[in-house]
Parts: structure tokens; C-alpha cells; sequence
């Protein structure tokens, strides 16, 4: 992946924008077959695909900038590629335990908590082990033109 900057971060965030248009379809097929344009009219198929929908919305942007920021802090890792992985898994497991799936919904929420947490305490922390991360600097001079 050379001259590619953030690979985890644009995986993330594009797989991301992949499942975000599919939950919004996922809503408006539950809205045309309830017939309802605007609210939930009470249809429980409708209710869950929304709260599918928002809870995406709530969670998933805190995650991938977390994996930007990681990533653009100490560079690309195993260790970021897999959350960025299990991040689009657990939202689509989500959405789909909200139409049933059996252990989706619990799969998704607990795997989203986990690394809610994991990567928030990772990076407030990396500021204070910065030494151990911290990329290398190089020191230009500048020489006076001549003529």
C-alpha cells in the first residue's frame, strides 16, 4: 500500500459509507411497506430499522475518527486493521440482530462498546506514551543561495 496515507482509516470509513447507504435503504423499504413518510406510525419493523439506522449514526463516526487519528498518530498496524474489521462486522451484525438475527444485536453492541472504550483509552492515553510512538523527525538546514 505505498503512497496510500491512513489505509485503515479510508477502509474504515469507506466500508462505513457502504453500510450507512444500506441501512438507509433497509429504513425506506420498511417506510414503503408500512406506508409511512415521516415518524414510525408505530410498525415495530420500522421502529427497529430506524434505531439500525441512528444507532449506526451515534457510534460508528466516533470510531472511525479514533482509527484516523491512531492511525495518523503511530502509523498503520495489524492491531488497527483489525478493529477497522470487526467495526464494519459488528455494524452490520447490528443491524441485521435489529430485523432478528439471532446474537447480532448483542454481537454488534458489545463489539461497538469494546472498541468505543478500547480505542478512546488508547488515544487519550497516547499522548502520555507518546516516546514510544513517536515518528522520527529529520532536521533540515537551509542553505543560503548564491550568485
Amino acid at each position: 500500500m505505498d503512497g496510500i496515507m491512513l489505509p485503515v482509516t479510508l477502509m474504515a470509513a469507506g466500508g462505513s459509507a457502504l453500510i450507512a447507504f444500506w441501512l438507509a435503504l433497509r429504513t425506506g423499504g420498511a417506510r414503503r411497506a408500512a406506508k409511512v413518510s415521516i415518524g414510525d406510525g408505530g410498525d415495530m419493523a420500522l421502529i427497529a430499522r430506524m434505531r439500525a439506522q441512528a444507532n449506526f449514526t451515534e457510534y460508528t463516526p466516533f470510531i472511525v475518527i479514533l482509527i484516523g487519528l491512531i492511525e495518523l498518530a503511530t502509523g498503520t498496524s495489524i492491531w488497527l486493521w483489525i478493529a477497522g474489521a470487526l467495526l464494519l462486522v459488528a455494524r452490520v451484525a447490528h443491524g441485521l440482530g435489529m430485523d432478528g438475527l439471532r446474537g447480532g444485536r448483542s454481537f454488534g453492541t458489545a463489539a461497538t462498546f469494546l472498541l468505543l472504550l478500547g480505542l478512546g483509552l488508547y488515544a487519550a492515553a497516547l499522548p502520555f506514551i507518546a516516546t514510544r510512538h513517536a515518528p522520527k523527525t529529520i532536521e533540515l538546514t537551509t542553505v543560503p543561495a548564491q550568485g
